[in-house]
C-alpha cells in the first residue's frame, strides 16, 4: 500500500517587490522544484501564495496621511469614537497613528478580558473579582487597571493600553464590553472589529449613532493614489515601514485564476491555485485566536471552495468492522471509502466538513511562518487523496 498521504513542501523565491511579474515567478520556481524531484504535477496538487507577496507584487501599499485623509473625509475631522481594535504593533498601530491624525479626538473603547482575536489585556484570573466591579459600566483605562492591574503581553511584553495611549494627546481610551457605550463620547463610530464588525454596526446605529465606518470602509478606494482594497479596506494590513501599510492584496482572485492557466499552458495539468493569509487555529499558552485578517483565504480556485465528505475511519473500523484484522479490515474500509458509501451520518463525526481554503490555509500559514522561512509559496501534495488512493 502507499506509504504517505498529504505531503507540503515550502518553496523558495527570490525577494519580490512591486511590480514583479508573480505569475511567472511562482509558476517557474515551483516547476523547478518538480522537475528536481522527477514528480509529475497532479490536477489534485494545490500550490498556495501567501498573501504577503501577492499584494507586495500588486504595489498595494498605503500611507498613514492616506488613512488620516479618508478618515477625515468619511467623519469630517470630528471626534469619533474606535471600536474593538485589536491588541498589536504589526497589525494596528499604523491604523491608529492614521486615525488619530485625521480626527480632533478619538475614544479608543477596548474589550476586556482580550481583544477579539485572543489577545488578553488582564490576568484572565482576574476576571470574576473584575466583572463584578465593572459590570454594566464604562471606566477609563485608569480606573479600569486600577481593578485589573497593568497588563504585559505574554509574548511581546507590551502594555498596549499605555502604547496606543502614546500614539497621540487626542486619544482617550476606555473600557467596556458593550460597544454602544461608545455613544456616550461620540455619535460618530469606526468599528475596528475584523470578525464581528457588520454586526457591531448595526447595534450601534440601532442605538442612536449617526455616522458609523468599519475598518473595510477605509481606503476601500484609492486615496491620494495609494493602494487599496474594495471588499477589506485596510482590513488585513500589515506594517510595512513606520509611516507605510502593505495592505491585503486586491486582486487574489484574477492572480489563481492566472497561476492556474499558466500551469496549464507549460504542463497540461490544472493544479488547484490559492493565497493564504492568517490560518484559523488558537495559540495554547496566550490563547490567541490567530485569524486577524478579515478571512483566511482571500483568493482561490474552484475546488478548495467545496467541503471535505469523509468517513471517520477509527469509527467505522471500531464499529462496522469490529470483528476483522488486518488485511480483511484494510480492505473492507478501503472498499467503503472508495465507494463513499457512508451509510449513517454518525460515521462522519469528527470530521467537521470546513471548507477546504480554510483547511489548507491554516497548513500553509504555519509552514510559511512569518519570519525568514524564505518559503511564501507551498506545493501541496495528495491533500484530495483518501485512504483508497494507491
Amino acid at each position: 500500500m502507499r506509504l504517505t498521504g498529504t505531503v507540503a513542501a515550502g518553496i523558495r523565491l527570490p525577494i519580490i517587490s512591486a511590480g514583479d511579474d508573480l505569475v511567472d515567478i511562482v509558476t517557474e520556481n515551483v516547476l523547478r522544484v518538480i522537475d528536481a524531484e522527477g514528480k509529475k504535477l497532479a490536477g489534485s496538487d494545490i500550490i498556495a501564495v501567501t498573501e504577503a507577496i501577492v499584494a507586495k507584487a500588486e504595489g498595494n501599499f498605503a500611507k498613514i496621511s492616506d488613512i488620516a485623509s479618508d478618515v477625515r473625509a468619511k467623519f469630517g475631522g470630528t471626534e469619533i469614537g474606535l471600536v474593538y481594535p485589536i491588541l498589536s504593533r504589526n497589525r494596528f498601530l499604523n491604523i491608529l497613528k492614521g486615525v488619530a491624525m485625521g480626527a480632533e479626538k478619538v475614544h479608543i473603547l477596548l474589550s476586556y478580558p482580550h481583544d477579539e482575536v485572543g489577545n488578553p489585556i488582564m490576568d484572565i484570573d482576574l476576571m470574576d473579582e473584575v466583572a463584578d466591579k465593572l459590570a454594566g459600566k464604562i471606566v477609563t483605562a485608569k480606573e479600569f487597571q486600577e481593578v485589573a492591574g497593568k497588563y504585559l503581553h505574554t509574548f511581546t511584553g507590551m502594555d498596549y493600553v499605555g502604547l496606543y495611549e502614546s500614539v497621540s494627546p487626542n486619544i482617550q481610551i476606555y473600557f467596556s464590553n458593550d460597544p454602544r457605550d461608545i455613544l456616550k463620547y461620540t455619535k460618530n463610530v469606526l468599528v475596528a472589529e475584523i470578525h464581528n464588525r457588520n454586526r457591531t454596526r448595526e447595534r450601534l446605529l440601532k442605538a442612536g449613532a449617526e455616522k458609523v465606518f468599519t475598518l473595510s470602509d477605509i481606503l476601500s478606494e484609492s486615496v491620494n493614489g495609494s493602494g487599496f482594497n474594495s471588499k477589506y479596506g485596510i482590513l488585513g494590513s500589515n506594517l510595512s515601514t513606520e509611516e507605510t501599510l502593505k495592505l491585503f492584496p486586491n486582486k487574489s482572485q484574477e492572480f489563481v485564476t492566472a497561476v492556474q492557466a499558466r500551469f496549464k499552458e507549460k504542463t497540461g495539468v490544472s493544479p488547484e491555485v490559492m493565497v493564504y493569509g492568517d490560518g484559523a487555529f488558537k495559540d495554547p499558552v496566550c490563547g490567541i485566536w490567530e485569524l486577524a485578517d478579515p478571512v483566511v483565504s482571500p483568493g482561490y480556485t474552484e475546488r478548495l471552495g467545496q467541503q471535505p465528505h469523509e468517513i471517520k475511519i477509527k469509527l467505522v473500523a471500531d464499529t462496522v468492522f469490529g470483528e476483522l484484522k488486518g488485511d480483511e479490515k484494510r480492505e473492507a474500509v478501503t472498499k467503503m471509502i472508495k465507494e463513499k458509501k457512508v451509510g449513517p451520518d454518525s460515521y462522519r463525526e469528527g470530521t467537521t466538513p470546513r471548507v477546504y481554503a480554510d483547511l489548507v490555509g491554516s497548513l500553509c500559514d504555519l509552514m510559511g511562518g512569518s519570519g525568514d522561512k524564505g518559503t511564501p509559496v507551498i506545493l501541496v501534495r495528495g491533500y484530495f487523496d483518501d485512504y483508497s488512493v494507491e
